[in-house]
This record gives C-alpha cells, structure tokens and sequence, in this order.
C-alpha cells in the first residue's frame, strides 16, 4: 500500500480481536443542548468531489498528504522553501512551487502566498498537515472565502476549540469533567494570583493560545507565582503573539490520554479509540501507543464517549483528537484541549485499527461519509510510535542541525518509518527538530515493546546527535516495561 519514495512497507501483524472491539461510541450527530456553545455547521452541500490539493507543509507530513492523495487518484501541488528545495516532498508531488526564504515566517506562513499558489495552481483544496498553519482560523476562513476547500474543520470551531477558556467552558457545558481552574485567562499578574490562591496550590499556567508545550509552567508555592507568570507570559507572547494565561489544579501523578475523533458534514461523529502520550518531556511528547493499557472496559468507554459528545457539540468535521488527563490515584479524567488537526502521532491509530486517516480527512472534505460511522475500528495489537529528533538528550535536548553522513532506519514486518531525510541531508535550524517516527506494532504490549527495543538497536545515524540513545534507554527501563510511567516521569529522572 505504502509508497517507495517515503515509507517502508507496513505488514500488521494479524490478532485476535480485542474484547475493547465491543465497546460501541455512539458515532451519531449529538448537538449541544446548552444554548451557550457555538456550532459552527459545514453543509453538505459545499462540498463535492477534489481533483487538486494544495499541501501547505513540509517534510514527513507533506509527504504522508501526497501518498494520500495519490491512492485517492488526486493531483497534488506541493511548496518548499529554499531550505527545503532538495526534500523528497518537491519532487514527490505532481508540481512544485518555491515560496520564499528560509523562516517559516516568510514561506509556509505567508498566507497570503499560499492562496495565491492555490489560485494560480487549480487546487480546490488545501491540506496544513500539523503545525504551521493547521489550527489557525483565519487561514480556514481565508481559504472558505477564497472558494477553497481546507481540509480540516470549520474555522469557528478551531478558534472556539482554540481558545482554551472558550473551550472550557463549552466543555463544561456539554457535561464533560474539566480541570478545575480559572474561567477567563490572565495578563495581569495581581488578578492571575488572586484566582491561584482560590484554586489552591500546586497550580499550573497555560497559554489561551497556542500549544506544544508553550507558556505552560507548574507553580508548586504562592511565592514563585510572579516570576513564573511573568516568564511563561512572556513566552506565550513570543510564540502566539498572546500572553494571556488561565490557571488550572496541577496533579503529580497523571496519564495523557487522548482519543482520536473524526466527524463528517452528514453529522455522524465516530472515535477511532485512544492513544497514550505520557510519556513528555516538559509537556513535549516522545513517545505515544495505543491502546492505554491501564484503562478498564467501563474507563474507556466513558472516555471516548465524552470525546465523540464533546466533537458532536461543537459540530466537528474532519480528523481531530480530544486530550485527557487521567488521574493516576483517583482514576478521574478531566478534559485538557481538543487539536483540531492531524497528529503528529497519528499513525498510531492508523498501525492499531488499519485505516489511513489522512485518506479518511480527503474523503470527508469531499462530502463521503465517515467510514466508521456505525461503530469504532477493530484494533489490533499494540502500537508504539518514537519521536526521532535532531536534539542531543545529553545537553538538556539541545537541537542540533547539521549534516547526516549515515542514514540506516530499521526495517521488518512489524515496523514502519515515517520521515523526509536521507543520507546527505543537512538538517535546517529553521523548523522543528523531527526527523522521522518510528511506528512498531506488535499482538501485545510487550511483543511491540521487544520489536520496538530490537528496531531502535539496529537504528544507526551517524553526523549529528538523535534522541534514538535515548528511546533505546526508555524501552528497557523497569517503569516502561511494567508501564508504571505518568507525565512527569522522564522529568524526574532527567533531574
């Protein structure tokens, strides 16, 4: 199935399908009742069949949208900048276009630029991939506006979704636990301290906007709250040009569990289960898997109802995944965030249930109907996925760009490489560190634990530092094995 200018094959390991495979998520139009929360519908009736996608990213995400397209027999246009002029993605595409310098500032953010290439080009549709412009409104408005499809959800759901006091209260008010803490977000240091001590410490900060580890900053003493605000303020202002904070309880002991949803302009919303991403760096993912081993039956399904009933309310379309934090000793869950995008992580979910989501997002923003609209996948196994990252985790995951003079991904029937780089390649410090995802499956946690420790071992780069040392360290610690970690797990360790 896979393509043989980016991905090894994929050979799933057949096994007996799980008892989870009867928990049935209604996947049924669920509107809000509330009168307070804001949908936003995508009809029907503007959509229809794509011939041209634009694909406004770059590296392993560009590449994972052209072989979708590809299968689905759509032409695809990607762009590149001149840091990116020899990436695999340029010549993979049906036609290519340079958008500018270097800095993502000046090519795969200038909007203006894109719509302009999607114009001139005959694309009726724009896929963001993840980051960049993925989640932000005004490009999903521009693109509307402009008669162009962007393959993702409405914009009004991403700016209510992405307004983490919004969606706290929207949350809420679709009968799903959140996080106790502030209503509104803070710049004002006096008032944040005031709700802090209401809240009761440990507290944590996080950016309204934004995401990806950000402005978020534990508080564990009234003492330190000004300078740590006044820092993680300053931060979110940096990177989202908003230095709003709201305030939440901060639990020791938590898992990060998140389930993938996906919608369809008919009104159907289904769930393709949960994926595990506890396993963070300073709120920066590492390692994800699925299932989350420490769920029961009834835990499970309460979480991915309250995921499809949060997607449903706010009339969701397209791949999107809810975030949980799951309270290790009172096995309480609490809403965190909704990314309303493809994950970085989702091949998770496409090696545990054998459907391709980014296929699954080109069919919905041509008006098919989810292909799970009756009930989730059946998963199969487990599945880990590793982060490999041009960062030296000696020198506090320092990124490193550089040349890579050795280049050897593991191969074999339960593993699956996602990236852009190849031997020779100069990594560019200009964008995020990602080299490549190591995705393995195996019929058990510990089967794709010892093929993911085999995978890592075989792994040889030689010109710049990875963070493959420090994964092959991780599959064999005694927490991971016996899966005892939780959010702060490699923190405490790293000291």
């Amino acid at each position: 199935m896979r393509s043989n200018f980016s991905f090894n094959e994929i050979t799933a390991i057949p096994s007996q399908r799980t008892d989870r495979a009867r928990t049935l998520t209604r996947a049924v139009p669920r509107p809000a009742t509330d009168p307070h929360v804001p949908v936003e519908k995508a009809r029907a009736e503007d959509r229809g069949p794509l011939t041209r996608v634009l694909v406004a990213n770059r590296g392993e995400i560009a590449l994972r949208i052209i072989e979708a397209c590809r299968d689905e027999g759509l032409a695809t246009v990607a762009v590149y900048s001149d840091a990116d002029q020899a990436l695999p993605h340029v010549w993979a595409a049906d036609k290519s276009l340079k958008i500018g310098p270097s800095p993502a500032s000046q090519s795969y953010l200038n909007m203006d630029l894109l719509l302009h290439v999607a114009k001139a080009t005959g694309c009726d549709a724009v896929h963001p991939g993840y980051g960049f412009l993925a989640e932000r409104a005004d490009f999903a408005r521009r693109c509307q506006e402009e008669n162009i499809r962007f393959i993702g959800p409405p914009a009004g759901v991403i700016a209510l979704m992405g307004d983490k006091s919004a969606a706290r209260r929207t949350v809420s008010a679709l009968d799903v636990p959140i996080v106790p803490g502030s209503e509104d977000a803070f710049l004002d240091v006096g008032d944040a301290a005031r709700v802090a001590a209401e809240i009761g410490y440990p507290v944590l900060l996080k950016a309204r906007a934004g995401g990806g580890g950000r402005g978020i900053r534990p508080v564990a003493r009234e003492r330190d709250f000004e300078s740590t605000f006044i820092e993680a303020r300053g931060e979110a202002h940096a990177a989202f040009g908003d230095g709003h904070l709201y305030i939440e309880r901060y639990f020791r002991r938590v898992r990060h569990v998140e389930v993938q949803v996906f919608g369809d302009v008919h009104g159907n919303v289904g769930h393709a289960w949960e994926r595990d991403c506890s396993v963070q760096r300073r709120h920066q993912k590492l390692i994800e898997e699925a299932p989350c081993a420490i769920l029961d039956e009834r835990l499970r399904e309460a979480l991915c109802d309250a995921a499809v009933r949060i997607s449903a309310g706010v009339g969701y379309v397209s791949a999107g995944t809810v975030e949980f934090l799951l309270d290790l000793e009172t096995r309480q869950f609490f809403f965190v965030e909704m990314n309303t995008r493809i994950q970085v992580e989702h091949p998770v979910t496409e090696m545990l249930t054998s459907i391709d989501l980014v296929r699954e997002q080109l069919r919905i923003a041509a008006a098919e109907t989810l292909s799970f609209a009756n009930g989730p996948p059946t998963p199969r196994g487990h599945v880990f996925e590793f982060r490999i990252n041009a960062e030296d985790a000696t020198a506090n995951f320092r990124p490193v760009p550089g040349t890579i003079r050795r280049w050897e991904p593991p191969r074999g029937p339960q593993v699956r490489f996602d990236s852009h780089v190849y031997q020779g390649y100069t990594v560019p410090p200009y964008y995020d560190s990602l080299l490549g995802k190591l995705i393995v499956h195996g019929a058990t946690r510990e089967d794709a634990r010892m093929a993911a420790s085999a995978a890592l071992a075989s792994f040889r780069v030689e010109g710049i530092p990875t963070t493959i040392p420090f994964h092959r360290k991780i599959v064999s610690h005694d927490d991971f094995v016996n899966d005892r970690m939780h959010t702060r797990w490699v923190d405490s360790m790293l000291g």
